[in-house]
This record gives structure tokens, C-alpha cells and sequence, in this order.
């Protein structure tokens, strides 16, 4: 199919055929504004000043290097908070990117910060299934599509944002999403058009939905991802989760075949794909494999110096009172492990105020990430990030009364042991359990927004993605077959925006949690 349509396009343009090509990728998404080095297992990995360090070398060594983005450079540490992504675009200059995909969070605060963050680029930033036209501060600066030369060749690429980013973000009312494969198909097509037939896609779409992109659009030979954080290949040498796939993993549609890369989060590794063009723009080899960003990496002194200047303000943002508390916030460990608590409650009631927008109509937060009481009087930035340290973000899933039932029963099972299982709920929705009953059968009475619970219902329900995905062994959750959304959005923000909403909170016990027959 490439070939018929580069034959005809060539005679069409009264052209020859275009030569052999190869090009080698480098990228990364979701780095989510991880400018230091972050803490896996026992080691660091990533930090800006260690990426630039591996971009400057493999531009300097491989064929035709293009460095690319996935997407969600925005939201995620505290460099966002105080600069807003520009920082990161600092960096993203200083590294020579070619091109970025529009992720969901490089809309939280707006059309305003991305447009700033736009015109302060060196490269595109893409997504063709959204329409800005209606919207001024964005129209013109988020592109469907851009073209690049590369060695006297054209390559095309195509930029894609999550379907549900109204839901997970704010992109505002003049801000349209259009239908997905519709604008994709039809954003390759006017690449095909000029000529072009070599085309990649930087998407913030996630790893499932790329691969169902792959199969259903014609004319994508590399799919650069981002947006659920997806680890491909092996590490064997590394402190990382296993691998969802290999690196690339390969889709067939057709006669022809998609690569599909990703690059994890947080710049812990950068990917690097060599890829082999024919005359007529089909891949016909590809080489590589993402490289662990460690701490062997040499920091880039240029980058070192930036992030020593921008992390200054940092410490006066950490001072920063985001609210007060006359009596203080419980969030002792002996205790959030086992009863309800008023810090735990803040916590649910943040997690269900963030997860509004998306229709959540209750919050499950697990004791075990509660990590900090909050002493009476003013609630700095620091103390939130002690209760809330370990970047765990939102999700919103749809479960059915009977899963919602059977998180709650495994969140008393080891009631006794104090485990970080233990489930604490936002106002609204009440539970009782008795811990002299058998696991499995504790649990006697919920209740959500006074009406008991339904087996049979659907509940939309905010949490972490911690206990999301598993975590504290929440298999029920894990193998839920509901709607899910992971927003991204960091629990630590969700605290903070709760904190400063209600800058006053005199928060008690109010009897969401009732044990029966309580040993003493």
C-alpha cells in the first residue's frame, strides 16, 4: 500500500523516488517536571542534568539523532509549582528537541501556562485530534502535524492527547475533542499529500489505546508513547517493575508494521530506536533499546548549574502556610491502620474533591499512605508533603457495589496486624466491620450518600494509584473491568488545593468507620 501510494505521489510531484533513510530516535515522556534524580529501590535514576548528558552523546554518535517527547512535561514536583513548565522547556531547548506531544497535564492550570510554554519552545508542540481554533492564547501554537528534514529526506509527525482530557485536566470551553482515528487518518493523509511517507506519532494516548491506534490507522511506521507511564524492554541490572512488552513492540497492520516505543516516566531511562527506511518509506529494520538513566551518568554542567539556580526559590515554597488547623490532623501510624482518623479524612475528602470533575461519588484512601500527623496551628507546604511523600496520583475507577464491597472486606482482613490495607472513605460514605468475624466476612453494613450499598450499581470511585494498581494487595481493584482514568494528578496536590479551599479545618472523627466489638 506505502509503495502504490509513494509511486503515485512521486509521478504526481513529477519527482524520483526518494532514497533509503535511517534515523535514529531518542525520547522520553512523562517527566512530569522530575528535574532531580528520583530514589528507586537503593539508587537514583534520571535528573535533567544526567538526560542531557546522554542526548548530547548520542546526538553526537548516531545517524540522523531526532529527540522527541510523549508528552506530560508538566505537573509533578515542585519546580511546576513555583515555574509552571518553564523550566522545563529550559532544558528541553538546551537538549535540542524536535518536537513534543500535548499531554493532559500540560493543560492543568489552563490554556494560559501551555501557551507560554509554546511560545517559549524551539519545537512544536502536536495534537491533531484536538481543535484550538476557538481558543486565542493556544490557536496557532498546538499544531496537528509538523514536517522535518532529515538528510534531504521528509519525515512527518503527528501528535496525539488522551480522549479523556476534559475530564482529567482543564483545557477549558473553547478547547474541542475531536474524534481520534478520524483525525489521525486524516492528519497522515495530508502528510502523505506533500510527499511525505515516512510518519511518526508522538502520542499522549497510553499504551493500549497506541496499539489499537497502530492497527487502525494506515501510514504510522513509529509510535513514540507517553501517558500511562509504560515500561518496555529489559533491565536486568536495574531497580525497575518488570516489563510490559519489548522495546519496540511491534503491530502489524496490513502489510505494513508500527514500532511502538516508550520510555517509562520521570527521565529513569531514555529511549533510543534506530530505524531503517526504504526508498518508498517502509521500515524495513529497527535497533535499540531505552538506556537506565543511573547515577554512572556524568551530569551535564550546564543543566547541573540551572537546577542549582532554579531549585533556590524551592525552599521558600516549602515555608509557604497552605492552611491552619486548630486541633490538629491525627495521622499517627498506630492508628491510621486501624480506625478513622482526621487526617485520613482530609486526605479522602481531597481525593474526592479532585476526581469531582471526572464524577467520583466516593474517595478509598489506604492507612498505609498516610504518613504524618499535622501539629495545631498554621499547615505548611512541608508538613503536606510529609503526609503525602510518595507521588502516588490520582485514578478514577468505576466499580461494581460487589468490588467496592470486597476492598473494603480486604481492607479489614488483617485488622488486627495494623496494615497499611486499612481503608479509610470521604464524607459521604460510612462502613462497618467486626473484627472477631473470619476475613472475608467482617464487613456488615456500607452505606454510600446514606443509601446502602448495592451490589449490582456502578460506584465511580477516586484513589490512588497505588491501591489502583495493586498495591497493599488490592487484586480486586487491579482486576476491576470498569471505566479506568488515571489523571496523573500528584496526591500531594490534591491535599494542597484541599488545604487552601478550606483554609480553616477543625476536622474530627465524624463516625465514617464503625467497629463492632472492638478487643481491648
Amino acid at each position: 500500500m506505502k509503495r502504490t501510494i509513494a509511486l503515485l505521489t512521486a509521478a504526481l510531484l513529477g519527482s524520483t523516488l526518494a532514497k533509503p533513510l535511517t534515523i535514529t530516535i531518542i525520547h522520553n515522556n512523562d517527566l512530569h517536571a522530575h528535574i532531580d534524580p528520583v530514589t528507586v529501590g537503593r539508587n537514583q535514576y534520571g535528573g535533567y542534568a544526567r538526560v542531557a548528558t546522554l542526548i548530547r552523546q548520542y546526538r553526537a554518535s548516531d545517524v540522523n539523532p531526532l529527540v522527541l517527547s510523549g508528552g506530560d512535561t508538566f505537573q509533578g514536583t515542585l519546580y511546576f509549582n513555583v515555574y509552571e513548565g518553564l523550566a522545563d522547556v529550559l532544558f528541553m531547548n538546551y537538549a535540542g528537541y524536535r518536537a513534543m506531544a500535548a499531554g493532559n497535564h500540560e493543560f492543568d492550570l489552563g490554556p494560559r501556562a501551555l501557551a507560554e510554554f509554546a511560545r517559549a519552545a524551539r519545537f512544536p508542540v502536536l495534537a491533531a485530534n484536538l481543535d484550538v481554533s476557538a481558543e486565542p492564547l493556544l490557536r496557532d501554537l498546538v499544531r496537528p502535524s509538523t514536517v522535518l528534514t532529515v538528510d534531504g529526506e521528509k519525515i512527518g509527525l503527528v501528535g496525539a492527547v488522551t480522549p479523556d482530557l476534559p475530564i482529567v485536566s482543564s483545557p477549558g470551553p473553547n478547547v474541542r475533542i475531536l474524534d481520534l482515528t478520524r483525525s489521525l487518518t486524516a492528519a497522515v493523509e495530508g502528510l502523505r499529500k506533500q510527499g511525505v511517507d515516512k510518519i511518526i506519532l508522538l502520542s499522549h494516548l497510553g499504551f493500549p489505546l497506541e496499539q489499537q491506534v497502530a492497527r487502525d490507522v494506515p501510514g504510522l511506521d513509529v509510535i513514540v508513547g507517553g501517558h500511562s507511564h509504560t515500561l518496555l524492554g529489559d533491565f536486568p541490572d536495574a531497580d525497575f517493575p518488570k516489563s510490559e512488552g519489548p522495546y519496540p513492540t511491534v503491530v502489524q497492520n496490513g502489510a505494513d508494521r508500527t514500532l511502538i516505543v516508550s520510555a517509562w516516566e520521570w527521565g529513569k531511562v531514555l529511549g533510543r530506536l534506530r530505524v531503517d527506511f526504504d526508498a518508498d518509506g517502509r521500515v524495513t529494520a529497527w535497533e535499540g533499546r531505552p538506556v537506565a538513566v543511573t547515577e554512572g551518568v556524568p551530569e551535564d554542567p550546564t543543566v547541573k548549574a540551572m537546577t542549582e539556580t532554579l531549585a533556590v526559590p524551592l525552599a521558600a515554597l516549602r515555608a509557604q502556610v497552605v492552611g491552619n488547623t486548630a486541633l490538629g490532623l491525627d495521622g499517627a501510624r498506630e492508628n491510621v491502620r486501624k480506625r478513622e482518623t482526621p487526617m485520613a479524612n482530609v486526605i479522602a475528602d481531597a481525593t474526592l474533591a479532585g476526581a469531582k470533575q471526572a464524577g467520583a461519588v466516593l474517595a478509598l484512601v489506604n492507612g498505609g499512605g498516610v504518613r504524618a500527623s499535622i501539629d495545631p496551628g498554621p499547615i505548611t507546604y512541608a508538613e503536606a508533603i510529609a503526609v503525602q511523600p510518595f507521588g502516588n496520583t490520582l485514578d478514577v475507577l468505576d466499580l461494581r457495589g460487589t468490588e467496592l464491597r470486597a476492598a473494603l472486606e480486604h481492607g479489614v482482613a488483617a485488622w488486627s496486624d495494623g496494615k497499611g490495607q486499612f481503608l479509610h472513605v470521604s464524607r459521604g460514605t460510612r462502613y462497618t466491620f467486626d473484627p472477631t468475624k473470619p476475613a472475608g466476612q467482617r464487613v456488615t453494613d456500607v452505606t454510600v450518600d446514606g443509601r446502602p450499598l448495592d451490589p449490582d450499581a456502578t460506584y465511580r470511585v477516586a484513589l490512588n494509584n497505588f491501591i489502583a494498581n495493586g498495591g497493599d494487595g488490592f487484586d480486586v481493584l487491579k482486576n476491576a473491568r470498569g471505566t479506568r482514568v488515571p489523571t496523573g494528578t500528584l496526591d500531594l496536590d490534591l491535599l494542597v488545593a484541599y488545604l487552601k479551599a478550606n483554609p480553616t479545618l477543625d476536622t474530627r472523627t465524624e463516625g465514617r468507620i464503625t467497629i463492632l466489638n472492638e478487643p481491648r
